[in-house]
């Protein structure tokens, strides 16, 4: 699931060597936290989210797979 958000991210944004992905979980619920370079969020979130909420859903397909839930939170760079 990691690996999908990843590919995803990096295929979108200008600098793929800014995306940093983080994913922490238990046995059943994975967070995923995705970290962009300032310049590429809008890229990432899309206009009114839709790019964001597509990544969400294809991260909660892939889990379901798996018999999980996942949770993408898109995460704003220092």
């Amino acid at each position: 699931m990691k690996d999908l958000i990843d590919y995803i991210a990096r295929s979108l944004v200008d600098d793929p060597t800014q995306v940093q992905v983080r994913q922490r979980g238990g046995r059943n619920n994975v967070d995923i936290n995705l970290e962009v370079a300032k310049e590429d969020m809008g890229r990432v979130i899309g206009k009114r989210g839709r790019v964001a909420n597509a990544m969400r859903m294809l991260l909660r397909v892939a889990a379901a797979r798996e018999g999980k839930r996942a949770n993408l939170e898109i995460v704003e760079p220092d």
